[in-house]
Protein backbone atom coordinates (compact mmCIF):
# COMPACT_ATOMS: atom_id res chain seq x y z
CA UNK A 1 0.00 0.00 0.00
CA UNK A 2 0.85 3.80 -0.59
CA UNK A 3 1.63 6.28 2.52
CA UNK A 4 -1.18 8.21 3.21
CA UNK A 5 0.48 11.44 3.46
CA UNK A 6 -1.85 12.63 1.00
CA UNK A 7 -1.42 14.15 -2.64
CA UNK A 8 -1.20 17.58 -4.19
CA UNK A 9 -1.78 19.60 -7.16
CA UNK A 10 -1.12 22.99 -8.88
CA UNK A 11 -2.98 23.65 -11.75
CA UNK A 12 -3.50 27.55 -13.85
CA UNK A 13 -6.27 29.64 -14.74
CA UNK A 14 -6.66 28.39 -18.46
CA UNK A 15 -7.50 32.17 -18.67
CA UNK A 16 -4.44 33.58 -16.90
CA UNK A 17 -1.57 31.56 -16.86
CA UNK A 18 -0.24 33.49 -13.99
CA UNK A 19 -2.52 32.65 -11.82
CA UNK A 20 -2.12 29.23 -9.96
CA UNK A 21 -3.47 27.09 -6.87
CA UNK A 22 -2.19 24.38 -5.20
CA UNK A 23 -4.78 21.92 -4.13
CA UNK A 24 -4.45 19.03 -1.85
CA UNK A 25 -6.07 15.43 -1.25
CA UNK A 26 -5.78 12.18 0.21
CA UNK A 27 -4.45 9.11 -1.90
CA UNK A 28 -7.15 7.70 -3.94
CA UNK A 29 -7.92 4.00 -3.17
CA UNK A 30 -7.42 2.22 -6.74
CA UNK A 31 -9.83 -0.30 -8.29
CA UNK A 32 -8.67 -3.46 -9.77
CA UNK A 33 -6.03 -3.10 -12.69
CA UNK A 34 -4.96 0.51 -11.85
CA UNK A 35 -1.56 1.22 -10.36
CA UNK A 36 -0.50 4.85 -8.38
CA UNK A 37 2.82 6.89 -9.51
CA UNK A 38 4.48 9.16 -7.44
CA UNK A 39 5.89 11.71 -9.39
CA UNK A 40 9.64 12.10 -8.40
CA UNK A 41 11.48 14.19 -10.63
CA UNK A 42 10.07 16.91 -13.30
CA UNK A 43 11.43 19.55 -15.67
CA UNK A 44 9.57 23.26 -16.62
CA UNK A 45 10.98 24.26 -19.66
CA UNK A 46 9.25 26.67 -22.48
CA UNK A 47 8.05 23.62 -24.27
CA UNK A 48 5.48 22.85 -21.16
CA UNK A 49 4.33 26.34 -21.60
CA UNK A 50 3.47 25.91 -25.33
CA UNK A 51 1.57 22.71 -23.82
CA UNK A 52 -0.49 25.31 -21.98
CA UNK A 53 -0.93 27.84 -24.66
CA UNK A 54 -1.98 24.86 -26.63
CA UNK A 55 -3.67 23.72 -23.95
CA UNK A 56 -7.09 23.42 -25.75
CA UNK A 57 -5.95 23.34 -29.89
CA UNK A 58 -3.82 19.97 -28.94
CA UNK A 59 -6.07 18.92 -26.34
CA UNK A 60 -3.14 19.06 -23.61
CA UNK A 61 -5.59 20.13 -20.94
CA UNK A 62 -7.68 16.73 -21.33
CA UNK A 63 -4.93 14.36 -19.77
CA UNK A 64 -5.14 15.55 -16.42
CA UNK A 65 -8.74 17.04 -15.82
CA UNK A 66 -9.45 19.07 -13.17
CA UNK A 67 -11.76 21.37 -12.30
CA UNK A 68 -13.72 24.09 -14.68
CA UNK A 69 -11.53 26.81 -15.92
CA UNK A 70 -8.44 25.27 -14.45
CA UNK A 71 -5.82 23.33 -16.27
CA UNK A 72 -2.70 20.90 -14.97
CA UNK A 73 0.31 21.37 -16.95
CA UNK A 74 1.79 18.20 -18.05
CA UNK A 75 5.29 18.02 -17.02
CA UNK A 76 7.92 15.14 -18.16
CA UNK A 77 10.00 13.11 -16.12
CA UNK A 78 10.72 9.98 -13.36
CA UNK A 79 7.96 8.60 -11.12
CA UNK A 80 7.84 5.34 -8.89
CA UNK A 81 5.20 3.02 -8.99
CA UNK A 82 4.35 3.55 -5.10
CA UNK A 83 0.94 0.79 -5.38
CA UNK A 84 0.38 -1.90 -8.15
CA UNK A 85 -3.20 -3.46 -8.51
CA UNK A 86 -1.99 -4.44 -11.77
CA UNK A 87 -0.74 -7.91 -13.25
CA UNK A 88 3.34 -7.72 -14.01
CA UNK A 89 3.53 -3.99 -12.83
CA UNK A 90 5.09 -3.93 -9.39
CA UNK A 91 5.90 -1.58 -6.63
CA UNK A 92 8.92 0.26 -6.88
CA UNK A 93 9.55 0.23 -10.72
CA UNK A 94 10.75 3.42 -12.38
CA UNK A 95 9.13 4.95 -15.24
CA UNK A 96 10.13 8.12 -16.97
CA UNK A 97 6.78 9.72 -18.99
CA UNK A 98 4.63 12.08 -19.13
CA UNK A 99 3.10 13.65 -15.70
CA UNK A 100 0.94 16.12 -14.28
CA UNK A 101 1.71 18.79 -12.17
CA UNK A 102 1.60 17.43 -8.85
CA UNK A 103 2.62 14.67 -6.25
CA UNK A 104 0.88 11.34 -7.87
CA UNK A 105 -0.90 9.83 -10.71
CA UNK A 106 -3.69 7.37 -11.08
CA UNK A 107 -2.70 4.88 -14.14
CA UNK A 108 -4.53 2.34 -15.79
CA UNK A 109 -1.88 0.23 -17.25
CA UNK A 110 -2.33 -2.18 -20.45
CA UNK A 111 0.41 -3.78 -22.60
CA UNK A 112 3.02 -3.95 -19.60
CA UNK A 113 6.10 -5.59 -20.55
CA UNK A 114 9.93 -5.42 -19.80
CA UNK A 115 9.49 -1.93 -21.67
CA UNK A 116 6.63 -0.36 -19.83
CA UNK A 117 3.49 0.25 -20.16
CA UNK A 118 0.57 2.09 -22.24
CA UNK A 119 -2.18 4.43 -19.82
CA UNK A 120 -5.62 3.23 -21.17
CA UNK A 121 -7.82 5.07 -19.35
CA UNK A 122 -10.98 6.37 -21.31
CA UNK A 123 -10.44 10.03 -20.78
CA UNK A 124 -6.93 9.61 -22.52
CA UNK A 125 -8.25 7.08 -25.58
CA UNK A 126 -8.68 9.73 -28.11
CA UNK A 127 -5.69 11.25 -27.15
CA UNK A 128 -2.13 11.22 -29.07
CA UNK A 129 -0.43 7.69 -28.15
CA UNK A 130 2.61 9.08 -27.73
CA UNK A 131 1.69 10.86 -24.61
CA UNK A 132 0.48 7.80 -23.14
CA UNK A 133 3.48 5.77 -23.15
CA UNK A 134 5.17 4.98 -19.86
CA UNK A 135 9.08 3.40 -20.29
CA UNK A 136 10.28 1.21 -17.37
CA UNK A 137 13.88 2.87 -16.86
CA UNK A 138 14.93 -1.23 -16.47
CA UNK A 139 14.06 -1.80 -20.64
CA UNK A 140 14.62 2.04 -22.16
CA UNK A 141 17.26 1.83 -24.47
CA UNK A 142 18.12 5.55 -23.88
CA UNK A 143 17.89 5.29 -20.26
CA UNK A 144 21.53 6.27 -18.17
CA UNK A 145 21.08 6.89 -14.70
CA UNK A 146 23.68 9.07 -14.07
CA UNK A 147 22.06 11.80 -16.88
CA UNK A 148 18.24 11.88 -15.11
CA UNK A 149 18.28 15.53 -15.28
CA UNK A 150 19.56 16.40 -18.88
CA UNK A 151 16.76 13.07 -19.58
CA UNK A 152 14.08 15.24 -17.66
CA UNK A 153 15.13 18.77 -18.98
CA UNK A 154 16.16 17.47 -22.90
CA UNK A 155 14.36 14.61 -23.76
CA UNK A 156 11.19 15.24 -24.42
CA UNK A 157 12.07 18.55 -26.17
CA UNK A 158 14.90 16.28 -27.97
CA UNK A 159 11.97 14.20 -29.15
CA UNK A 160 10.61 16.69 -30.77
CA UNK A 161 13.78 17.57 -32.38
CA UNK A 162 14.70 14.10 -33.35
CA UNK A 163 11.06 13.60 -35.28
CA UNK A 164 11.46 17.11 -36.67
CA UNK A 165 14.92 16.74 -38.42
CA UNK A 166 13.85 13.53 -39.63
CA UNK A 167 10.73 14.45 -40.91
CA UNK A 168 12.94 17.67 -42.65
CA UNK A 169 15.29 14.90 -44.41
CA UNK A 170 12.53 12.91 -45.17
CA UNK A 171 10.83 15.46 -47.03
CA UNK A 172 13.93 16.89 -48.48
CA UNK A 173 13.53 19.76 -46.48
CA UNK A 174 10.44 20.91 -49.38
CA UNK A 175 13.80 21.25 -51.70
CA UNK A 176 14.79 24.09 -49.86
CA UNK A 177 18.89 24.92 -50.10
CA UNK A 178 18.46 26.88 -46.02
CA UNK A 179 16.68 25.76 -43.14
CA UNK A 180 16.15 28.59 -40.78
CA UNK A 181 14.85 28.28 -36.86
CA UNK A 182 13.65 30.65 -35.21
CA UNK A 183 14.32 30.34 -30.86
CA UNK A 184 17.03 29.10 -32.11
CA UNK A 185 18.61 29.16 -28.32
CA UNK A 186 15.34 26.95 -26.99
CA UNK A 187 16.59 23.27 -26.58
CA UNK A 188 14.21 22.14 -29.20
CA UNK A 189 15.45 24.39 -32.06
CA UNK A 190 19.04 23.56 -31.09
CA UNK A 191 18.60 19.73 -30.90
CA UNK A 192 17.17 19.71 -34.35
CA UNK A 193 19.92 21.71 -35.26
CA UNK A 194 22.54 19.15 -33.83
CA UNK A 195 20.74 16.52 -36.15
CA UNK A 196 20.03 18.51 -38.90
CA UNK A 197 23.91 19.38 -39.32
CA UNK A 198 24.48 15.33 -38.64
CA UNK A 199 22.45 14.84 -41.63
CA UNK A 200 24.69 17.80 -43.73
CA UNK A 201 21.57 20.53 -43.59
CA UNK A 202 22.83 24.07 -43.75
CA UNK A 203 21.35 25.68 -40.66
CA UNK A 204 20.21 29.15 -39.33
CA UNK A 205 19.41 30.06 -36.23
CA UNK A 206 17.58 33.23 -35.22
CA UNK A 207 17.13 34.54 -31.78
CA UNK A 208 16.60 37.85 -29.24
CA UNK A 209 19.78 39.80 -29.67
CA UNK A 210 21.00 38.87 -25.62
CA UNK A 211 21.22 35.22 -26.99
CA UNK A 212 22.96 35.21 -29.88
CA UNK A 213 26.49 34.59 -27.89
CA UNK A 214 25.01 31.76 -26.27
CA UNK A 215 23.30 30.59 -29.38
CA UNK A 216 26.63 30.66 -31.51
CA UNK A 217 28.72 29.32 -29.07
CA UNK A 218 26.29 25.70 -29.47
CA UNK A 219 28.48 25.50 -32.59
CA UNK A 220 25.45 24.10 -34.42
CA UNK A 221 24.34 26.34 -36.63
CA UNK A 222 26.06 27.81 -39.67
CA UNK A 223 25.13 31.45 -38.81
CA UNK A 224 23.05 32.96 -35.74
CA UNK A 225 21.42 36.57 -36.51
CA UNK A 226 19.05 38.57 -33.84
CA UNK A 227 15.73 38.41 -34.87
CA UNK A 228 15.93 42.10 -35.96
CA UNK A 229 18.68 41.24 -38.32
CA UNK A 230 16.50 38.61 -40.78
CA UNK A 231 16.32 40.92 -43.62
CA UNK A 232 20.27 40.24 -43.81
CA UNK A 233 19.33 36.70 -45.00
CA UNK A 234 20.16 36.24 -48.88
CA UNK A 235 17.50 35.31 -50.82
CA UNK A 236 18.21 31.60 -51.52
CA UNK A 237 15.56 28.77 -51.48
CA UNK A 238 14.58 29.06 -47.68
CA UNK A 239 12.04 26.55 -45.16
CA UNK A 240 11.71 27.96 -42.18
CA UNK A 241 10.63 26.38 -39.08
CA UNK A 242 8.81 28.78 -36.14
CA UNK A 243 9.44 27.65 -32.99
CA UNK A 244 9.00 31.06 -31.41
CA UNK A 245 5.07 31.47 -32.87
CA UNK A 246 6.22 35.34 -33.47
CA UNK A 247 3.77 36.23 -36.63
CA UNK A 248 5.54 40.03 -36.80
CA UNK A 249 8.49 37.82 -37.25
CA UNK A 250 7.14 36.03 -39.87
CA UNK A 251 5.71 39.04 -41.74
CA UNK A 252 8.98 40.21 -41.70
CA UNK A 253 10.69 37.16 -43.30
CA UNK A 254 7.90 36.28 -45.59
CA UNK A 255 8.10 40.13 -47.21
CA UNK A 256 11.87 39.87 -47.15
CA UNK A 257 12.33 36.48 -48.89
CA UNK A 258 9.31 36.04 -51.47
CA UNK A 259 9.42 33.28 -53.64
CA UNK A 260 12.48 32.46 -51.91
CA UNK A 261 10.42 31.23 -48.95
CA UNK A 262 9.43 27.86 -50.24
CA UNK A 263 7.82 26.35 -46.91
CA UNK A 264 6.85 27.10 -43.50
CA UNK A 265 5.96 24.79 -40.68
CA UNK A 266 4.59 26.15 -36.71
CA UNK A 267 6.87 23.98 -34.79
CA UNK A 268 6.09 25.65 -30.88
CA UNK A 269 4.69 28.81 -29.62
CA UNK A 270 7.46 30.28 -27.51
CA UNK A 271 6.19 34.03 -27.98
CA UNK A 272 3.08 33.66 -26.33
CA UNK A 273 1.32 37.20 -26.70
CA UNK A 274 1.84 36.96 -30.55
CA UNK A 275 0.77 33.44 -30.87
CA UNK A 276 -2.51 32.82 -28.38
CA UNK A 277 -4.26 29.77 -28.40
CA UNK A 278 -6.54 29.41 -31.52
CA UNK A 279 -4.84 31.94 -33.92
CA UNK A 280 -1.89 29.85 -35.53
CA UNK A 281 -2.62 30.59 -39.17
CA UNK A 282 -1.20 33.92 -38.00
CA UNK A 283 2.29 32.37 -37.88
CA UNK A 284 2.47 29.89 -41.28
CA UNK A 285 -0.18 27.60 -43.16
CA UNK A 286 1.12 23.88 -41.51
CA UNK A 287 2.06 22.72 -37.80
CA UNK A 288 4.55 19.94 -37.31
CA UNK A 289 3.55 17.70 -34.84
CA UNK A 290 6.08 15.30 -33.98
CA UNK A 291 3.48 12.00 -33.21
CA UNK A 292 2.31 11.92 -36.76
CA UNK A 293 6.08 11.33 -37.88
CA UNK A 294 6.20 8.90 -35.15
CA UNK A 295 3.43 7.11 -36.52
CA UNK A 296 4.75 7.31 -39.83
CA UNK A 297 8.34 5.96 -38.98
CA UNK A 298 6.82 2.75 -36.53
CA UNK A 299 4.69 1.88 -39.74
CA UNK A 300 8.12 1.89 -41.63
CA UNK A 301 10.80 0.58 -39.31
CA UNK A 302 8.67 -0.50 -35.95
CA UNK A 303 8.97 0.88 -32.71
CA UNK A 304 11.63 -1.08 -31.89
CA UNK A 305 14.07 0.42 -34.73
CA UNK A 306 12.56 3.33 -33.93
CA UNK A 307 13.73 3.33 -30.30
CA UNK A 308 16.90 2.43 -31.37
CA UNK A 309 17.80 5.32 -33.51
CA UNK A 310 16.39 7.84 -31.37
CA UNK A 311 18.83 6.10 -28.22
CA UNK A 312 21.42 6.46 -30.66
CA UNK A 313 20.83 9.85 -31.31
CA UNK A 314 20.24 10.78 -27.94
CA UNK A 315 23.45 9.17 -27.20
CA UNK A 316 25.34 11.24 -29.58
CA UNK A 317 23.72 14.60 -28.39
CA UNK A 318 23.45 14.05 -24.56
CA UNK A 319 27.50 14.34 -24.22
CA UNK A 320 27.21 18.23 -25.67
CA UNK A 321 24.04 19.21 -24.34
CA UNK A 322 25.82 18.75 -20.48
CA UNK A 323 28.08 21.81 -21.24
CA UNK A 324 25.18 23.70 -22.68
CA UNK A 325 22.61 23.82 -19.84
CA UNK A 326 23.08 25.00 -15.81
CA UNK A 327 20.86 22.40 -14.17
CA UNK A 328 19.03 24.48 -10.96
CA UNK A 329 16.97 21.63 -8.90
CA UNK A 330 14.19 22.86 -6.72
CA UNK A 331 12.23 20.70 -4.21
CA UNK A 332 8.59 20.64 -3.36
CA UNK A 333 5.09 22.21 -4.78
CA UNK A 334 6.20 25.75 -3.95
CA UNK A 335 8.81 25.75 -6.03
CA UNK A 336 6.86 24.19 -8.65
CA UNK A 337 4.65 27.18 -8.08
CA UNK A 338 7.66 29.56 -8.05
CA UNK A 339 9.68 27.86 -11.67
CA UNK A 340 6.42 28.02 -13.52
CA UNK A 341 5.97 31.64 -12.74
CA UNK A 342 9.38 32.32 -13.85
CA UNK A 343 9.40 30.59 -16.84
CA UNK A 344 6.16 31.50 -18.03
CA UNK A 345 6.86 34.84 -17.61
CA UNK A 346 10.12 34.24 -20.31
CA UNK A 347 12.63 34.68 -17.66
CA UNK A 348 14.66 32.10 -17.75
CA UNK A 349 18.08 32.84 -19.03
CA UNK A 350 18.80 30.04 -22.03
CA UNK A 351 22.05 28.25 -19.66
CA UNK A 352 19.26 27.38 -17.16
CA UNK A 353 17.31 23.96 -16.69
CA UNK A 354 15.01 24.14 -13.96
CA UNK A 355 14.79 20.38 -12.60
CA UNK A 356 12.04 19.73 -9.75
CA UNK A 357 12.04 17.07 -7.13
CA UNK A 358 8.63 16.46 -5.76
Amino acid sequence: MASDEGSWTLSVDRADLTRTRLTRSPLPDLAPGEALLRVDRVGVTANNVTYAVLGDTFRYWEFFPTDAGWGVVPLWGFAEVAESRVDGLEVGGRVYGYLPSGSHLVVRPGRVDARGFRETADHRATLPSPYNTYALTSGDPAYEPDREDLQVLFRPLFWTSFMLADWLVDNDAMRAQRIVLSSASSKTAYGAAVELQRQGREVVGLTSPRNVGFTESLGCYDAVLAYDAVTELPAVPTLYADVAGDADLTATLRAHLGPALVHEVVVGVTHQEAAPAGTLSQTGPGMFFAPDQMRKRIGEWGREELDRRFADAWRSFAPRAEGWVDVVVGQGPEALEQVWLEVQAGRTEARTGHVLSL
